[in-house]
């Protein structure tokens, strides 16, 4: 990646971190983070090789994610389409896991998402001093990151080797490692790593739909049709 394209990018993360009110360390709770921005997100089960997709028209905002894919790839797809939504000149929908070489625009959205999700000094708050002085970081520290971060074991590998703080041999010698398995033997909760929240709906579609409802504004037959078209059963308890 062009080191222009990647002084842009970090910029916009930082620019994006101030706008959600998010600081320059924390990790980003993604639901939460849709909720406050009202980014209609809808979870479904998808094809493998399809991660997601966004649309914007005017001010609404819609993303699409795969539900079969692992938590931890839903986060960096969403944080992907996030790029598209706000700083894409102009977004077109498309499948954010396209094949061959990508465009400036893809690897922008690629490192806006690894960039925006593991802050720089976020990570470095959590790897040891003893670690950052002897330049090694541990297998234990990268698994405390993902989890931190919640983001998949190997972005972190990519953005510690961005970082400069692993290299190329430590990189691929940490992949070798079976992630659900070795997260398992530190302790952590491996769900992250698994796919979930098939069906899932994010956003006001539900709230608005119910106001026009309220309203006599639509029938109870078109409220309920509203509502399962994102999934929800009237009834359920």
């Amino acid at each position: 990646m062009k080191v222009s394209l990647l002084n842009l990018v970090e910029s916009q993360v930082s620019k994006f971190r101030q706008l959600t009110g998010l600081s320059d360390s924390e990790a980003v709770n993604i639901k939460s983070l849709l909720l406050k921005l009202n980014v209609l997100t809808i979870y479904r089960p998808l094809s493998e090789n399809f991660s997601g997709m966004s649309l914007k028209s005017g001010e609404r905002r819609f993303i699409l994610v795969n539900s079969n894919h692992p938590r931890c790839r839903q986060h960096f797809t969403i944080a992907h389409e996030l790029y598209h939504l706000y700083f894409d000149p102009n977004p077109v929908p498309h499948n954010s896991m396209q094949e061959g070489k990508k465009s400036d625009i893809e690897q922008c959205a690629d490192a806006f998402a690894l960039i925006f999700l593991m802050p720089s000094d976020g990570i470095r708050q959590l790897i040891p001093y003893t670690e950052l002085i002897e330049g090694h970081v541990s297998l234990a520290s990268v698994l405390r990151i993902g989890q931190y971060f919640s983001v998949s074991y190997s972005a972190v590998l990519n953005r510690l080797f961005d970082l400069k703080l692993i290299g190329r041999i430590e990189r691929d010698a940490l992949k070798m490692y079976p992630v659900k398995k070795t997260a398992r033997a530190y302790g952590y909760d491996t769900t992250l790593y698994e796919a979930g929240n098939k069906d899932l709906v994010i956003g006001d579609f539900g709230e608005k739909a119910r106001k026009l409802f309220e309203e006599e504004k639509i029938s109870e037959g078109h409220y309920i049709e509203l509502l399962h078209k994102i999934g929800i059963n009237d009834n359920e308890d």
